[in-house]
């Protein structure tokens, strides 16, 4: 199957494509044949701000290569503007085949000086948002018994980071209701997965680099091009990839990873049932071996990409 046909005849919506990863995603499934809505509201990274502009450029780079494409500015953070997105491509290309739910923003802050404001604005869009755009989208998949989610999680969840507590209960959560969805419309031929990406990006960017070896790692990103994560994407955008469902994946460079998820490490029994006391002299210490420890994602991610 060759790159123009993988995904001919395909529509897909694109949250946060104005730039970064959401862009390079955007422009790959339209060298693959789709025809993609590119939504994004032109903010800054912590979401302030309205610019039509990044959108549209996107969408005159997908024209210059001969593909199909159309902007969209509504924001994913309400239920209504979200719903307009799917709108979108039911107007412009009268279908919709595949969401890929990439738009996110950051307000990075210790936990302690964390602000409800600062936490509700990032799980606003990422987890709010890409329920708002999934669900619009999921009657319409219903419907025609077809249809394709890919979210945008985040080893910042998965694993931990400093700093991220907003980011990463968004992101976590974001794991979670791509197997719900998974499970919940596998019967009706609809795929739901997602990607951890490891790239340079604005919201990268501003990741806090207070000591020698996190500015180290942040130059190591920096070799980690959005235009990697983007052959993933369009591969599970496709049908060729209908057996992947309900999975968690990462792209690191060159490396793609199968994320683990939750499942029993080790368990205890007694028979007369627990106190306080025996889960504290019993329980915990059998236990104690199999703790994981309090890793960031820095930390199990340790060695150089090539």
């Amino acid at each position: 199957m060759s790159e123009q046909t993988l995904m001919a005849g395909k529509v897909v919506v694109v949250t946060g494509a104005g730039g970064g990863i959401g862009r390079d995603i955007a422009l790959a499934l339209a060298k693959s044949g789709a025809r993609v809505v590119v939504n994004d509201i032109g903010a800054s990274v912590s979401g302030e701000g309205n610019d039509a502009g990044p959108a549209q450029k996107v969408v005159d780079e997908i024209k210059a290569l001969g593909g199909e494409a159309v902007a969209n500015t509504d924001s994913v953070s309400d239920s209504r503007s979200g719903a307009r997105i799917v709108t979108s491509a039911l107007d412009s290309f009268g279908r919709i085949d595949g969401v890929v739910n990439n738009a996110g923003i950051l307000r990075d802050r210790f936990f302690h000086k964390m602000s409800d404001d600062e936490f509700d604005a990032v799980i606003k869009v990422h987890l709010y948002g890409s329920y708002y755009v999934s669900r619009a989208a999921a009657t319409h998949f219903k419907e025609q018994n077809s249809g394709v989610f890919v979210h945008m999680t985040s080893t910042s969840g998965l694993i931990g980071n400093f700093g991220q507590a907003n980011y990463s209960a968004a992101k976590l959560g974001l794991a979670a209701l791509s197997k719900s969805i998974a499970l919940d419309m596998q019967k009706f031929n609809v795929r739901s997965n997602c990607i951890a990406p490891f790239a340079w990006s604005r919201m990268i960017g501003s990741i806090p680099t207070e000591t020698d070896a996190e500015k180290a790692r942040v130059e190591r990103i920096k070799q980690m091009t959005p235009a990697k994560i983007a052959p993933l994407a369009v591969a599970l955008c496709s049908d060729a990839s209908q057996d992947t469902n309900g999975q968690i994946f990462a792209v690191r460079n060159n490396e793609i990873f199968l994320i683990s998820q939750p499942r029993p490490v080790r368990s205890v029994h007694r028979s007369e049932g627990w106190t306080p006391e025996s889960v504290l002299s019993h329980a915990l210490p059998a236990m104690k071996a199999n703790y994981f420890g309090l890793d960031r994602s820095g930390d199990v991610f340790t060695w150089d990409p090539v």
